[in-house]
């Protein structure tokens, strides 16, 4: 089938996790266990090739990305380190709001430190390495930022798979601009694979489903990567407080009055690394309106918990290239992103992914 010729701006956790996960299934192709889809359109995870990277931490920018993945602050549970050459040197992007003031204030090894060098023309560096889509893993609050690379795209003719929370794929003229410019995207805001909210809906589709009627829930995550320590910035939260909610929101016959429902992250807690602990808790009422009260733990390693995700919504971005079909791709979307341009169930979404993949066959 060929390559797939990924960009990736920011080269934090999440993309050390993608690029060492897709080193781990090339070394073990046999290697199903934490695959949503194995192939998806003949693609594997191992057809996926990164052929530049941006970012603007001092310890990143000039390096090899093999070797910028490792650096601090990143801090995943390694999956597979040593990476081979991949001839790709991270290159500085725009700053604009990517960097939260706060960060200064923390150890050097726990936050990001600015590099002293200029910004590259990211759209000529995409049509130059020959990318085909941007994989957009900046920091929560980074609007200007996301739009910037968003707008590259676009005049470079590059997809854009959007895994942080601002609001482009899903909003109606973007969507609109990238479909004009003949452009296949995904987004908002990745799901992990198996995480917080993909739980917290399941739970809530089976209450609506099991006629209880949910009155009141929380989720409260904590954990210790940079996502949680530039979210201490509550400013840089409004999206992402709205796009965890929605998807909760979505599965429910009737919305929650917002007095009602609480989603989104509660504190920074350095000793937990990439551990992500998620609490929550749900009350309801069954038949005759008696009580019922779930209370849930779930501790996952948060950056490889969204590669397997990502992984789906690059490939069927691919496919879609390959297809000439454009604009957002609302079923891809829907199964792998929070805040996707249509809400769908889980079970329809990804059913509607594999009559889509089924079509070329």
């Amino acid at each position: 089938m060929g390559e797939i010729r990924v960009a990736i701006v920011g080269v934090g956790n999440c993309a050390a996790a993608l690029l060492q996960g897709i080193e781990y299934y090339r070394r073990n192709p046999a290697e199903s266990m934490g695959l949503m889809h194995p192939v998806v359109g003949g693609y594997r995870p191992w057809d996926i090739r990164v052929v530049a990277a941006f970012d603007v931490d001092e310890r990143k920018v000039g390096r090899p990305v093999e070797r910028a993945i490792l650096a601090p602050p990143n801090c995943i549970r390694p999956i597979c380190p040593d990476l081979p050459p991949t001839g790709v040197t991270v290159q500085m992007g725009p700053v604009l709001d990517g960097v939260a003031p706060h960060m200064a204030d923390h150890p050097a090894d726990r936050a990001f430190r600015i590099a002293r060098a200029e910004p590259v023309d990211v759209a000529r560096v995409l049509r130059e390495t020959g990318a085909e889509i941007l994989v957009n893993y900046l920091p929560v609050g980074s609007e200007e930022a996301a739009r910037h690379y968003a707008r590259c795209c676009l005049e470079a003719g590059v997809s854009f798979v959007n895994c942080m929370p601002v609001f482009i794929v899903s909003d109606p003229e973007w969507g609109e601009r990238f479909r004009q410019e003949g452009i296949p995207c995904v987004g908002d805001d990745v799901k992990s694979q198996v995480g917080a909210t993909v739980v917290h809906r399941v739970l809530a589709r089976l209450m609506a489903e099991r006629g209880a009627v949910l009155e009141r829930t929380y989720q409260l995550n904590t954990g210790g990567n940079t996502d949680f320590l530039n979210m201490l910035e509550r400013d840089r939260l409004r999206s992402k407080k709205i796009s965890k909610t929605e998807a909760v929101q979505s599965v429910l016959p009737e919305p929650l009055p917002s007095e009602n429902i609480h989603i989104g992250p509660s504190d920074y807690v350095a000793w937990q690394n990439d551990n992500k602990v998620c609490f929550l808790r749900m009350e309801a009422r069954g038949f005759g309106g008696a009580p019922i009260e779930i209370e849930a733990r779930l501790s996952v390693q948060d950056s490889p918990n969204s590669g397997g995700v990502a992984v789906d919504a690059i490939r069927v971005c691919k496919v879609a290239r390959d297809r000439g079909d454009a604009g957002p791709l609302l079923a891809i979307s829907a199964y792998t992103m929070k805040h996707p341009p249509q809400q769908m169930p889980e079970p329809e979404a990804r059913a509607r992914i594999e009559a889509y993949l089924a079509q070329g066959r």
